[in-house]
């Protein structure tokens, strides 16, 4: 039962989740909720380990997630499932492309879709900070002011020209020790 549930929700995030694989993070929130596959604290490692690891995101966090709700085969089972619609899509579009490439509904779907995307990817961002930078799990809200003051200094710091062109990688690395060294 476990895996075709992986398969129906994974294939349906896959179907939906048009604009790449940060458009994946909502669908995954509302799995948090549903199934007990993983938890928001899960969500975020999964985001921060499958941002850093190669590989499209989408497809490592729904490994990851396969992974936690049953093993290797579950891992296996929510990959696939992940792809299959875009795979389907892909065949169907090289098929008849030529006949709606410049249909005027077709262009209106896809320039009504953006916005949308942009909100749902919108709402996770925000999700994540609340998520990363307080802690509401007791009666009152605490925020966690050095995680504050850490991603404020390094907004500032990536529009000073120079850090422009340092390799992602530095920054993931300092970001790490940082984590490391402060305890956040």
């Amino acid at each position: 039962m476990i895996f075709l549930q992986l398969f129906y929700e994974f294939f349906k995030i896959g179907l939906f989740a048009v604009g790449g694989g940060m458009a994946t993070i909502p669908f995954l929130m509302d799995l948090t909720s549903r199934y007990s596959w993983f938890t928001m604290a899960d969500l975020t490692n999964m985001i921060a380990v499958s941002e850093s690891t190669p590989g499209p995101i989408g497809i490592n966090m729904a490994t990851y997630a396969g992974f936690n709700a049953a093993g290797i085969p579950g891992a296996l089972c929510a990959t696939l499932s992940l792809v299959l619609p875009a795979w389907i899509i892909i065949i169907l579009i090289a098929k008849f492309m030529s006949s709606f490439s410049e249909n005027k509904y077709v262009k209106g779907a896809f320039y009504g879709i953006r916005p949308m995307i942009a909100a749902l990817i919108g709402y996770a961002v925000w999700q994540i900070a609340v998520i990363t930078f307080a802690d509401t799990s007791g009666p009152t809200i605490l925020f966690h002011y050095d995680a504050i003051v850490i991603c404020t200094l390094l907004l500032l710091l990536f529009q000073w020209k120079p850090c422009k062109k340092i390799h992602p990688i530095f920054w993931i690395a300092c970001g790490a020790v940082l984590g490391i060294i402060l305890k956040l």
